[in-house]
């Protein structure tokens, strides 16, 4: 009984030993680094992928942190970037961000125990690559047509640069699409020229660079080039005249601001500007259309059509016309002497139409109008003022004339003149100019004088529409006489050579005509003269004297030289004035005619009472102009008009 209790007490000590060994063998077990595999590298971007592991032992320890580390740079730890993807075996998820495009990465799955990390085999992957980053230079050197830019790549987006420049539009945000530099490859700094812009225009730029994932552009900066003058041609000549011609421009480009004037000019001269004759015709582009008129005929012309803006003034080409020719213009120049059978006229050609003048002279004719078909000098060629010596003419006759000149378009005239020829070779000045005027009522024509600010008849009035004997007197009836002629007809009067040299006495009735008397300047008493003439006052005779040098020395210079009407010495006598004074005598208030050919006397407006009146008086043996005298009314004296 003993024997079986001790050898169940061995037994049961024996269980206890191996219990105990077999309780020390485990709580001895090694401890090791876990076992980690790394997952495929997937989601792969530019800055980010997706990767994780598998952690298939923890190694008899807790695993603690896992996750996956990176470089790129071989064999990556967790000193490196690293992802922590929480703790304990089995399968894990790792997001990889803020990577750099285009770059290959080491990639490990990692796994930590208290014995230590762990590290998968070692995987590789590249990142996406992108557009390059970079930024625009700002704009400089702006001309008209060009500008200087270019960019700063600062980023090649993880790949090589293969082009650069810049690029730009007339809209926003300018692309590849439209104009562009190509300034070399690579990453920096660069210049870029930009060319062929127009001027006046804002335009938008970016630098841009490209490589194999696309072209990124830089910050957009806008400029506007320079302004310049417009762009012009010059429309071709039409309807050209003598004086006038059609013509125009086409403005294709303002110049990048607008045109505010437009048109033509034009010089005889090559180049013409707007300091030239010019038109103007409106404003902005475009075909426009001139007119210019006021044109010389037969007269090359050189035009161009011009536009300006807020530069300046620009031109188009230059073209060239020639106006027509046409007619020569002139007129016809007073006459300056006439006798019973001469005279001497001219004219003034002011313009030769454009052509040649050829042939030049005067016309004369007893009919109106007349033409080179009648008689006429020939003074020869050229414009300006020539003159003309007639002869042949009869005395005592009316004629009309014209001057004339002749071009290759023909022969054009100045305007009529009329005159009378003497029948008594009165002596006017040839030195001095003389006008006429024709008397309406009988036709008869006079010289006349310009003396000082007074127009003057050089001749004494022959208006005659009655005419009585020396005997028949009155003071208060109209009277009218012929030196010499006794009778009472008109016609046979006219007839008398001294009615043809000195005209009519008056008596101072008849004078004035009804009217009553005046002392005035000008006196306002038409009297006997003619429409538009007027009887002198006293006061105008004194202001014709004064103006020769008062009247001890202005009877020389207003009678007719020579001794041919006045008797010698005719002393002074110059007739500088043109005044042409002769001796026609008068008749006294006795009824006798007194004095041709030694004095000549002249009735003015001014009662001297109601019985006498003033007048002046010539005398051939004195210089002077006998001093105021007045004379009883029914005496005989010349009349000479003053033009109102």
């Amino acid at each position: 009984m003993k024997t079986k209790t001790n050898l169940s007490l061995s037994v049961l000590a024996i269980l206890i030993c191996a219990a105990f060994i077999i309780y020390s063998c485990k709580k001895e077990v090694i401890k090791v680094i876990p076992t980690i595999t790394i997952a495929i590298v997937t989601d792969i971007t530019s800055n980010s992928a997706t990767s994780g592991g598998n952690i298939t032992n923890d190694g008899g320890a807790a695993v603690t942190a896992r996750g996956v580390c990176w470089s790129t740079n071989q064999n990556p730890t967790t000193a490196d970037s690293k992802t922590s993807n929480g703790t304990g075996i089995g399968s894990f998820t790792s997001s990889i961000t803020d990577l750099a495009p285009g770059a290959t990465y080491y990639i490990k799955a990692y796994a930590i125990n208290s014995v230590g990390t762990s590290y998968s085999s070692q995987s590789t992957f590249t990142t996406l690559s992108v557009a390059p980053g970079l930024t625009t230079t700002e704009i400089t050197n702006i001309t008209p047509t060009s500008a200087s830019s270019g960019g700063n790549i600062t980023n090649d987006g993880g790949a090589p640069i293969t082009s650069r420049g810049v690029c730009w539009s007339i809209n926003q945000n300018p692309t590849i699409a439209d104009s562009l530099t190509n300034d070399g490859t690579g990453m920096g700094i660069y210049a870029s020229s930009i060319t062929n812009l127009t001027p006046g225009v804002t335009y938008y730029i970016r630098a841009y660079a490209t490589n194999v994932a696309g072209t990124g552009y830089g910050n957009q900066v806008s400029f506007s080039t320079l302004s310049v003058a417009p762009v012009l041609t010059t429309i071709n000549v039409s309807a050209v005249t003598s004086t006038s011609a059609s013509t125009g421009g086409n403005i294709t480009f303002d110049g990048g601001t607008s045109v505010t004037a437009r048109g033509v000019c034009w010089s005889i001269n090559q180049n013409p500007t707007t300091a030239d004759s010019k038109t103007t015709d409106g404003t902005g582009t475009g075909v426009f259309t001139s007119s210019i008129t006021g044109l010389t005929p037969g007269t090359t012309y050189y035009i161009r059509a011009y536009a300006s803006n807020s530069i300046g003034t620009a031109y188009g080409n230059q073209i060239s016309t020639t106006t027509s020719a046409e007619l020569p213009t002139l007129t016809t120049s007073s006459i300056t002497a006439i006798t019973s059978t001469t005279a001497t006229f001219g004219g003034n050609i002011t313009s030769d139409g454009g052509a040649a003048i050829t042939s030049r002279g005067v016309c004369w004719s007893i009919n109106q109008n007349p033409t080179t078909t009648d008689s006429k000098t020939t003074d020869g060629a050229g414009t300006g003022v020539f003159t003309s010596f007639i002869t042949g003419l009869t005395p005592g006759s009316n004629y009309y004339l014209r001057a004339y000149a002749t071009n290759s378009q023909g022969t054009s005239y100045g305007e009529q003149k009329q005159f009378g020829t003497n029948t008594g070779n009165i002596l006017f000045n040839l030195n001095l100019t003389y006008d006429t005027i024709i008397d309406s009522r009988d036709g008869k024509i006079y010289n006349t004088i310009i003396i000082g600010t007074q127009t003057w008849m050089a001749e004494n009035l022959a208006f005659l529409p009655t005419v009585s004997p020396s005997s028949a007197t009155s003071n208060t009836i109209s009277y009218y006489y012929v030196y010499g002629y006794e009778g009472t007809n008109v016609n046979s009067a006219k007839a008398t050579e001294n009615y043809a040299t000195y005209g009519v006495l008056y008596n101072w009735p008849a004078a004035m005509s009804g009217a009553v008397s005046s002392s005035s300047n000008p006196s306002g008493v038409k009297g006997v003269c003619p429409n538009g003439w007027h009887l002198p006052s006293a006061v105008e005779w004194t202001t014709l004297t004064n103006y020769l040098g008062r009247e001890n020395v202005a009877g020389g210079k207003m009678k007719e030289i020579g001794t041919i009407h006045w008797i010698s010495p005719n002393t002074g006598a110059t007739n500088s004035s043109g005044f042409t004074a002769l001796p026609s005598g008068f008749r006294s208030s006795a009824g006798n005619f007194y004095n041709i050919s030694n004095d000549g006397r002249w009735w003015s407006s001014t009662e001297y009472s109601t019985s006498n009146a003033w007048y002046r008086r010539l005398n051939y043996s004195h210089e002077d102009v006998h001093p105021s005298s007045y004379y009883d009314n029914e005496g005989g004296f010349s009349v000479r008009c003053v033009k109102d």
